[in-house]
């Protein structure tokens, strides 16, 4: 069931997702070569308790045991849920963090694909498609329209650049749960509700330079491309409110490139 969100409970997430966007302003510049990932969990955490707001993805389970860190950080070819360890950052890496903080109640979720060092073209390229999928997704955010137009968005433009769409994984409602009804695909794919006023959605595009296959790794979390191939991740928390389309995650993109 979508759960739709009244002006007090928008307000609420809201205040979460600048939270999580005033956090990652303060960590992306932080996020360099020779930096180990579990480095940047440990600052997250702290960050967030200072902040007085709660890691949402710390012991975070479903159907699999709990997820261990407070942010996931997937590196190159990790599309997603990368389990933070003593492994350094290089230069040349894409590392996309993905962090979601609960705050009086109320949940925010926000994704960024950092450029580290010296990043070759192509994946300067896949960066940079990524986030015009996330905001082509964004724009076709209008209620009272279909969500599926969503999806086709952010699949023709991932398409006309041949990228690979991951499709095991996708968006979802989000506020008052981590992952609520509905889900968002990136490309179109199963039911398609009507946006409606007080919807709040994550939309995420995970794109990969390569085919759109992946593995998943024996830690039961950490999800790779399967021709090792880099992938890219972006996401913002969105609200539809009197008729108009709110992001209430701050844009953070000029961070996170050279």
């Amino acid at each position: 069931m979508i759960r739709l969100k009244n002006e007090k409970q928008i307000n609420g997430i809201r205040k979460s997702c600048k939270m999580l966007s005033a956090m990652y302003r303060e960590l992306i510049p932080l996020v360099k070569p020779g930096v180990q990932t579990i480095e940047i969990d440990y600052w997250v955490r702290d960050w967030i308790k200072k902040a007085g707001g709660k890691p949402v993805f710390l012991g975070y389970c479903v159907k699999k045991k709990p997820f261990p860190a407070a942010i996931c950080i997937s590196i190159n070819d990790e599309v997603i849920h990368g389990i933070p360890s003593k492994r350094r950052v290089n230069s040349g890496d894409l590392v996309s963090l993905d962090c979601g903080i609960a705050y009086g109640g109320f949940i925010s979720d926000q994704a960024v694909s950092i450029e580290t060092g010296k990043v070759n073209a192509q994946v300067k390229k896949l960066n940079t498609v990524t986030i015009e999928c996330l905001y082509k997704g964004i724009g076709a955010v209008r209620a009272g329209d279909r969500l599926l137009q969503i999806s086709r968005a952010v699949e023709s433009h991932a398409k006309s650049f041949g990228y690979g769409i991951v499709q095991e994984y996708c968006g979802h409602g989000v506020g008052l749960a981590l992952h609520e009804d509905p889900q968002v695909p990136n490309y179109p794919h199963g039911s398609n509700p009507k946006m409606n006023n007080g919807m709040v959605i994550a939309i995420e595009p995970m794109i990969n330079s390569g085919a759109q296959d992946i593995e998943i790794l024996e830690d039961e979390w950490t999800v790779v491309t399967s021709d090792g191939k880099v992938s890219s991740h972006w996401e913002h928390t969105v609200a539809i409110f009197g008729g108009k389309t709110e992001i209430l995650t701050d844009p953070l993109e000029h961070l996170c490139r050279e």
